[in-house]
């Protein structure tokens, strides 16, 4: 079978090796297409770091490869969690310096493969109504659910945004399916504009006249929540303090990147700091959320790419801009 493996910053190899041996209780599955994102980028260009070698990909959807667990037949489709439970190695209890989880493609190896063997707990099957471009984005759905349900807003309340990336976009657009009102801050007017474009009514450019620009949308009040996107960097930690009503949620949202916070305001405030981080456990919530339109993919462009093109790909690939939100990259592997 192919596999791709980081060796060193900006070198994949790609390698032919033998079919992994069938493990017990383990369900083997072809990996049919992966989405690479801005992280993967990053990891590739060395700008994260990973232990090497590492295969690339943390979001795959394949098919089950062959019979092995009743409920999950052959030729079943499938999303691979993008989150796996660190392994217990036996030699010590797992103690407050351990992570209880591991990212694919980060601190574990992805699915930029042609075969792997899960435990069916890694796996999440695909209805028809689910197209499997639409699958690659289900972690991102369940985490900006986990967000909005940490915020805990009612119908008709505003909320701050902060992050205009792909995850801001949907979870602006699941708090609008709620009722609520979310207001999209960033620092680049491109992405608030291709936010527009998807059905976000309010955006706001992150600059001196936010605070009263929120003023005019809610009648004078500030915010009753807010998220920070903590992937979009170009954005101050501090705004989403800044923007909330004493007493409200605020929720730091993101991939397990490193943040510095300044918690003077929130202690001011008396704010309840939520912090949210990517699990797979509500998947099967996400997929009712797609199928049910709180989500709109229809301005995305789902771009299918060849293997042979991951490395070019992945070096000019433009972190931060409105076209990498736009885009999304798909590898076929079949």
């Amino acid at each position: 079978m192919n596999v791709w493996k980081l060796t060193a910053p900006e070198k994949l190899e790609q390698t032919e090796t033998e079919n992994p041996a069938r493990e017990e209780g383990k369900v083997r599955v072809r990996v049919t297409k992966v989405f690479l994102n801005g992280t993967d980028a990053a990891i590739y260009r060395g700008a994260i770091e990973t232990p090497r070698p590492i295969i690339p990909g943390r979001y795959a959807v394949g098919m089950v490869a062959e019979d092995s667990v009743s409920y999950l037949p052959r030729g079943t489709r499938v999303l691979l969690h993008a989150v796996v439970d660190a392994p217990d190695t036996g030699i010590r209890a797992k103690d407050f310096s351990d992570d209880e989880f591991r990212l694919c493609g980060r601190t574990a190896d992805g699915y930029l493969r042609d075969l792997v063997n899960l435990p069916p707990e890694c796996m999440t099957p695909l209805p028809d109504s689910v197209s499997d471009e639409k699958a690659l984005l289900l972690h991102h759905v369940s985490l900006a659910k986990a967000a909005a349900d940490k915020l805990g807003v009612k119908k008709g309340q505003h909320v701050a945004v902060v992050g205009a990336n792909l995850l801001g976009l949907l979870l602006c657009q699941l708090l609008i399916y709620q009722q609520a009102a979310p207001i999209l801050i960033d620092a680049e007017p491109e992405r608030l504009e291709f936010a527009r474009s998807c059905g976000i009514y309010y955006t706001m450019p992150a600059d001196e006249e936010l605070l009263s620009g929120i003023a005019n949308v809610t009648g004078g009040r500030l915010v009753s929540g807010a998220v920070y996107m903590a992937s979009s960097r170009r954005n101050d930690a501090e705004i989403p303090f800044r923007v909330c009503a004493p007493g409200a949620n605020v929720v730091l949202c993101g991939f397990g990147e490193n943040l510095q916070v300044d918690f003077a305001i929130p202690f001011r405030k008396q704010l309840s700091v939520y912090c949210v981080t990517h699990r797979s456990d509500n998947l099967e919530a996400a997929i009712n959320l797609i199928v049910s339109g709180a989500v709109d993919f229809s301005a995305l462009d789902f771009r299918l790419e060849k293997p042979d093109d991951i490395p070019g790909l992945l070096a000019n690939y433009c972190t931060g801009s409105a076209e990498s939100m736009k885009n999304i990259r798909i590898v076929t592997l079949i």
